[in-house]
């Protein structure tokens, strides 16, 4: 079958991927649809370290082939978008309602994929750049058949990880303000989690002037194209002359992280989301944080699946929440590096990959 692997040097589809049958809890999976996210290209570029040789892809959604033995929320043909947390539903963070902080969900790469007898890894649980894949039965979330399925592979990362950030790490409230830095497919989430939940100013912010339609479509209040000002953070207090009560940055770099720290009102919030050079620090003015300022870390829009894609899939349905929208692009997999490349230089906000 068709993928994309990674060895280590470079990323290629391949036709020769085998993959084994579902064990127990596990649920057999035909790809329709994939989206492509930076972290799949982190893991090429390194920022991201993960062991190669692996099939990549983490965003997906399609029809149910087969369920492991156990496996009874979901059955053969049932259509399914997947997470990539594959939590083990036992231990205290999981009991907690905290699947993102499981133990045993990080940092254990399965191989249930092989190519001329050589197993291969599988990134973030998930692989979804392939035409099957197998996940544990948690990460498996019913659908309607009514969701176009390049539009529902996008709840998987993007809208969890966007959305959830507002709604589940942030808590904003109704009322509140907004900035949101970086309008790629994570910031536009996260604008439409801020109307979602009812913020009333939400500021974006970015250097591309051409996002500005899509920011002010997806909620965006103001848009500043950062290219166009000399300080964006002033333009940003024009708008906001005491500070924001929610900063969420979506890019990954340190100066903006800082950015986003110093543009927050007492008892204001800033929410990092974008993923920065592994090792890399950021700094912040110490002082000002005694004004009961906050800086949170966000794994996955501190997300539970099972709950969350079916509450974004009924928003969806509603006409609260845009998913068609997200779909810049489609490409066959067999375009894998065009499609690489337009997210990479930011022509796209979300590519999604079709087998």
């Amino acid at each position: 079958m068709r993928g994309v692997v990674f060895d280590g040097k470079q990323a290629q589809v391949v036709d020769d991927l085998e993959i084994r049958d579902p064990g127990p809890g596990e649920v057999l999976v035909a790809i329709s649809a994939a989206g492509l996210c930076h972290s799949d290209l982190s893991v090429i570029d390194g920022t991201i370290p993960f062991p190669p040789p692996v099939v990549l892809g983490h965003e997906g959604a399609g029809v149910v082939e087969a369920v492991g033995s156990g496996v009874t929320h979901v059955a053969a043909g049932d259509h399914v978008a997947l997470s990539t947390l594959a939590n083990c539903g036992a231990c205290a963070d999981c009991d907690r309602g905290r699947p993102t902080m499981c133990r045993k969900a990080i940092g254990m790469p399965g191989q249930p994929f092989s190519r001329g007898g050589q197993p291969l890894f599988q990134f973030a649980s998930n692989s979804a750049f392939a035409e099957r894949t197998i996940v544990k039965a948690v990460q498996a979330v019913k659908i309607p058949k009514d969701i176009p399925l390049t539009s529902a592979a996008l709840i998987g990362c993007g809208v969890l990880t966007g959305v959830g950030a507002v709604l589940n790490r942030a808590k904003v409230d109704r009322g509140e303000t907004v900035v949101v830095i970086g309008t790629g497919g994570i910031g536009l989430n996260v604008l439409q989690g801020a109307r979602i939940a009812g913020a009333t100013t939400i500021v974006a912010v970015d250097a591309n002037p051409a996002k500005e339609a899509v920011a002010r479509q997806f909620g965006a209040t103001h848009f500043i194209d950062a290219s166009a000002v000399p300080d964006s953070s002033a333009a940003v207090r024009d708008i906001l002359p005491t500070g924001a009560d929610h900063a969420f940055e979506c890019v990954g770099s340190v100066k903006l992280i800082r950015q986003a720290i110093d543009l927050l009102d007492r008892r204001g919030q800033a929410i990092l989301l974008g993923v920065p050079g592994f090792k890399e620090e950021a700094s912040f003015q110490v002082s000002s944080m005694y004004l009961d300022k906050t800086i949170m870390g966000c794994r996955y829009g501190s997300s539970r699946p099972q709950r969350d894609i079916a509450l974004y899939a009924e928003l969806y349905r509603q006409g609260r929440l845009l998913l068609d929208e997200l779909v810049t692009e489609v490409y066959p997999i067999e375009d894998f590096a065009k499609a690489a490349d337009d997210a990479h230089h930011g022509r796209v906000a979300r590519g999604v990959l079709t087998f």
